[in-house]
């Protein structure tokens, strides 16, 4: 009989910290296999044929009811197992409401809802918690248990709540059956002294009681792998050609550094015909600290623009005004961009610069709905812009505000137009200054959100996290703006408008793109996903939650007693991390790290709460070279779309926001950057931005002016603690971030 590897079935209740929960498993039960399935994978008699070969249950957090079948799928048998067919199971969150309800413990909802606040919780010393000491536990939960006394469950650990919810049962155990749980998240990142410690002493409790009741796993059978999939991690491997078989031959980046420290990313834009309306044009500008790198594209007429909208099965490839469908067949989008990126691997670009050529472009937040296989609001009017809207820059020029120079460079053998380029910056360095001339501001017709339907719609997600739901709703709502275009008005030009958004609220990671039919302009503060080029490439998220302006009087010591001292925004940004390190699991494995927690960090205009997480590839895991430039394509396709705007558990709480939400978000929400022939990548959130839609063929066959329409996204994340009219001010005060661009005041 095999029982040298632990082997651990880890049920999924579709949450967004499983597989922090799967690697802290796996740093306390050392060298065992993890099997992880959805809680409606299985029926009970398949799910009863496979337990012989496992050596114990996790059952995870997840939203819902454990008294909501469909919340818990499985798990409500699991407790009523025969004796034959007994095995020890260990309960998070749901996992220990679902046996506590199980054995006649009375589910209620808590006074005062505990989503990512750390508790001091005390306990018995005993069973899961002996030889454990302190334990500053975070706590993710809007329901409770209280336990019946004399009954087949008893207590091992507790928290007072005082005059919030009283005494509150942390964790229990069943009296004569292997069950053991907890409430508090001992996988989260602040849970000090209840994670692996209690985590090892249920190992050492399911090993005893196992011998003691004869039970022995069985030799491992590789068919059961048809109903559990391949262990976590099986070997993080991502799709590419095996080195040395498929790889393509490396290609070449030309460069040419000029040091011209007073030539700005404006200029430069403008030299290479940013002006020109009717062509395509991206930059993406750090417009403020801590941006460094700006990157233009120089774009040809036969430059490859790439696009996609959920539900097609095709992309649609355009060259100058040639357009032509291709089948994705077999494959989703994201597997086509990976295969189209396959073959462009380049080296000998410059190595102090991020970007060399490469895919740029945005992704919407519905392309990571998608993802998600949730189904597309049926309500939701229909969307315009393509959800994924991508062109491949082969020159562009990169600027180093640190240092002054500017790196022009192209991924085309002999190209003249380097040094042509080259040149015309150089003449014009001393002379050019961008046209700063604007007219008069014509009053724009704004549609605001209705405010009753916003105000309810916070009461509505409210009342989801009370009943176990979501921990954070990031509930958002449209505006738009109307404007007469005008034939010869050099304001109303999209450029002119960006520079003026640029101006307002200068921000590290704005943008400007205008790939049709979309044109985007954005001061976004917060990146998203950073990805190094190989070898050994590392992801890095820097997610934000908390803000507060600069003013006359708020000092750094102020900023952070508003926020590092504020238990809401540490809760809200601590949310955040957990679900990160949750993504970064699914696609590098173990190797994750939170390298900052909560700091406050100062930028132009405002103070911001900013963590950092880090993962990496084990170099091990694969024996492709490909992979390493694919890995954060894949990591963006598995964490879309930004949790941050979305809440957690994410699934469930997209689900929520799409019963909502009026109208779809199109490109609010979801992400701009690019994707490097390096491999490298940046990606960042589309937030304190507006975009607009032009139909070119419609627009040239009216004959007035039409209406220059842009949509803006706004909203915030709603916690039990929210306050519905503070909502609605705070979705305001970000509005008016873009909105001033267009003179708009509220």
């Amino acid at each position: 009989m095999d029982t040298s590897i632990p082997r651990l079935l880890l049920i999924d209740s579709y949450d967004s910290f499983t597989f922090n929960l799967a690697s802290l498993c796996k740093q306390s039960i050392p060298s065992c296999a993890i099997y992880i399935i959805k809680n409606d994978t299985l029926k009970i008699s398949e799910l009863l044929s496979i337990l012989p070969f496992f050596s114990a249950i996790i059952v995870g957090p997840g939203p819902g009811s454990p008294e909501i079948d469909q919340d818990v799928g499985c798990i409500k048998d699991l407790w009523n197992l025969e004796q034959q067919a007994m095995i020890p199971i260990f309960g998070v969150c749901l996992g220990l409401q679902s046996l506590g309800v199980a054995y006649g413990a009375q589910l209620q909802r808590l006074n005062v809802v505990k989503h990512g606040q750390i508790s001091h919780i005390q306990h018995t010393g005993v069973d899961l918690f002996h030889g454990v000491g302190m334990v500053e536990a975070v706590r993710y939960h809007s329901l409770h248990v209280v336990l019946n006394k004399g009954g087949d469950v008893e207590e091992l650990a507790w928290a007072n709540d005082e005059a919030e919810n009283g005494h509150v049962v942390m964790a229990l155990r069943h009296t004569t059956k292997p069950f053991w749980a907890v409430q508090y998240h001992p996988e989260s990142v602040c849970t000090r002294g209840g994670g692996s410690e209690v985590i090892q002493n249920f190992w050492r409790l399911a090993q005893s009681w196992s011998l003691n009741h004869g039970r022995w796993v069985k030799p491992w059978d590789h068919g059961i792998e048809h109903f559990t999939g391949k262990p976590w991690p099986a070997s993080c491997a991502l799709p590419g050609p095996p080195r040395n078989i498929l790889s393509p031959p490396s290609l070449r980046v030309t460069t040419q550094v000029l040091e011209i420290p007073t030539l700005a990313a404006v200029t430069v834009s403008e030299l290479l015909g940013v002006c020109d309306e009717e062509c395509p044009f991206v930059l993406l500008d750090s417009a403020a600290q801590p941006g460094r790198f700006s990157i233009i594209g120089s774009l040809m007429q036969t430059s490859l623009q790439i696009t996609y909208s959920v539900g097609d099965d095709f992309v649609t490839l355009t060259r100058g005004m040639h357009s032509a469908q291709e089948p994705l067949g077999r494959r989703d989008v994201w597997t086509w961009v990976s295969d189209f990126m396959s073959d462009k691997s380049f080296h000998d670009g410059h190595p102090d610069i991020p970007f060399w050529g490469g895919l740029v472009g945005l992704l919407s937040y519905e392309l990571g709905v998608h993802s998600l296989d949730i189904s597309p609001n049926e309500n939701a009017r229909q969307r315009q812009h393509p959800d994924l809207n991508l062109v491949f820059v082969e020159r562009s020029v990169v600027i180093d505000s640190l240092t002054g120079r500017i790196f022009i460079q192209s991924l085309l053998p002999d190209d003249s137009w380097i040094s042509d380029t080259a040149m015309l910056l150089a003449e014009a360095a001393p002379t050019f200054t961008h046209n700063a001339k604007s007219e008069p501001q014509v009053a724009p017709a704004i549609s605001l959100p209705l405010k009753s339907r916003y105000i309810a719609n916070i009461h509505a997600a409210k009342e989801r996290i009370f009943a176990g739901d979501s921990y954070e709703l990031c509930l958002t709502a449209r505006t738009t703006i109307s404007i007469p275009k005008t034939r010869h008005a050099v304001s109303s030009t999209s450029w002119r408008r960006y520079l003026a958004l640029r101006s307002k609220n200068p921000a590290p990671h704005s943008a400007y793109i205008r790939l049709h039919p979309t044109t985007l302009l954005s001061s976004s503060p917060e990146r998203f996903l950073s990805t190094s080029r190989s070898p050994n490439p590392v992801l890095q998220l820097r997610p934000i939650k908390g803000t507060v302006r600069k003013a006359p009087g708020v000092t750094r010591v102020t900023a952070e007693k508003a926020l590092a001292g504020s238990v809401k925004e540490v809760a809200e940004n601590l949310m955040i991390v957990d679900l990160i390190r949750h993504d970064l699991h699914t696609v590098v494995g173990e190797d994750v790290q939170v390298k900052q927690f909560c700091t406050v960090e100062e930028y132009e205009t405002v103070w911001q709460l900013v963590s950092v997480i880090e993962g990496m590839l084990d170099p091990d895991a694969s024996d492709t070279s490909d992979p390493e430039r694919q890995l954060g394509w894949e990591m963006l396709k598995k964490s879309l779309p930004p949790g941050s705007m979305t809440g957690a558990p994410k699934k469930r709480s997209v689900e929520i926001l799409q019963s909502l939400e009026n109208d779809p978000r199109g490109i609010y929400s979801g992400v701009f950057g690019y994707w490097c022939v390096s491999g490298g990548s940046d990606w960042s959130v589309t937030i304190r931005s507006c975009f607009k839609y032009e139909n070119r063929l419609r627009a040239k066959s009216e004959s007035c002016s039409p209406l220059e329409s842009w949509d803006i996204g706004a909203g915030g994340a709603i916690t039990a603690l929210s306050d519905p009219e503070a909502e609605w001010e705070e979705m305001l005060v970000k509005l008016q971030s873009a909105a001033g661009a267009f003179g708009a005041q509220f």
